[in-house]
């Protein structure tokens, strides 16, 4: 999964991603900081992978992984070019889903590229600019497309009807991901790479005197939920400063300093939970002494697949699957043979949709 972190300069972006990343992005009060995109490669936190990792003490610890790229401050005219606008905007369609990072606090010490602190005006800001770049390639894939009707190949008028409803969302000014399409339009559209059509949240940057409170009504907080929300998006409140602070904690410094904070869960944790929900992904586990695994997949995703994922031959030679619910399986202590004795491993076969927390022993044969 690769995040992209986009966000008017100045706005807390760089800062938020070297907290969550660790990986010492430049961060500075001025615009443009960012030029080239900053990669971090981040373990996804489960409590339930280090619970299996106490039982059976692995050779190998392997979490799931998020790739988080962290996008030079997009400004007004980027699809035209400005601030190297086209550069940053085709880093981009490089991520699966987007996280915007919305300044929502005041600070007189901090810049403005506006000259004020206005969310909703920041989000359309950055929103425009993606729906202005989406509205040339549509336009310029339409002419193309309405040219090979000629052809007589059905999939062509398919193509243009899609892609001239796309295109009328966008002159409106909603994003692609807001209009219908059948799978088979989807998939005609999909090597388009549409900016608007990624999944996104919102990550409302608060000051740090403002933990504590009930962030959600905070004023600015408020103001940008009300505006995005109606589009089928979500908003997480998060301080950018706080987070890069307990980036540099030890454990237990980190939990007395979250604490005293009245925070319950990291920044990180947050995104990490949203972005898999967008995304529609789960995880499910390996467990045994030589590693401590867990493995990202689609929701609804069958178990021969899920197989897939950690060889082909294990997709291509499945047999069954013998599947405990990490839950039951922590009820009992992480007592594999006591469950197997109380019947709680179940043998599914093909059919069996994979679920969230499963621990999974795959048995195949090629």
């Amino acid at each position: 999964m690769k995040l992209g972190v986009v966000g008017l300069p100045n706005v807390g972006k760089s800062t938020l991603f070297n907290a969550i990343t660790q990986a010492g992005a430049a961060s500075a009060n001025y615009p443009f900081c960012t030029i080239e995109p900053n990669v971090g490669i981040v373990s996804v936190p489960d409590a339930r992978l280090d619970y299996l990792a106490s039982i059976y003490h692995p050779e190998k610890f392997t979490p799931a992984t998020i790739e988080f790229v962290d996008i030079a401050g997009l400004v007004k005219g980027a699809s035209k070019g400005e601030g190297l606008g086209n550069k940053f905007l085709s880093h981009i369609r490089e991520v699966d889903a987007i996280v915007q990072v919305v300044r929502c606090f005041e600070d007189e010490n901090i810049t403005h590229v506006d000259g004020s602190v206005n969310p909703v005006r920041d989000v359309e800001t950055i929103n425009f600019e993606l729906i202005f770049a989406d509205m040339e390639t549509v336009s310029k894939r339409l002419q193309r497309s309405e040219k090979m009707i000629k052809t007589g190949d059905k999939k062509y008028a398919v193509e243009v009807d899609a892609l001239k409803r796309v295109y009328a969302a966008l002159e409106s000014g909603q994003p692609a991901r807001s209009v219908a399409l059948e799978k088979e339009e989807q998939e005609l559209l999909r090597d388009l790479f549409l900016l608007t059509d990624k999944p996104i949240i919102y990550v409302a940057n608060i000051a740090e005197s403002d933990l504590g409170e009930d962030v959600d009504n905070l004023p600015l907080v408020k103001q940008l939920r009300e505006y995005v929300e109606p589009q089928g998006a979500e908003v997480m409140a998060v301080s950018a400063k706080v987070e890069e602070e307990l980036s540099g904690l030890e454990s237990e410094e980190k939990a007395m300093f979250m604490e005293e904070l009245g925070i319950a869960e990291s920044g990180l944790s947050k995104l990490v939970k949203k972005s898999y929900s967008l995304l529609g992904l789960i995880s499910y586990l390996t467990a045994g002494k030589p590693e401590v695994r867990a493995w990202t997949i689609t929701k609804g995703t069958k178990a021969p697949q899920a197989a897939g994922k950690i060889h082909s031959d294990f997709e291509r030679g499945f047999i069954k699957a013998e599947v405990i619910a990490f839950d039951a399986l922590k009820e009992l202590g992480g007592d594999m043979q006591t469950a197997r004795e109380k019947g709680l491993i179940r043998q599914e076969g093909k059919e069996y949709v994979m679920q969230d927390g499963d621990i999974v022993l795959f048995k195949f044969n090629v």
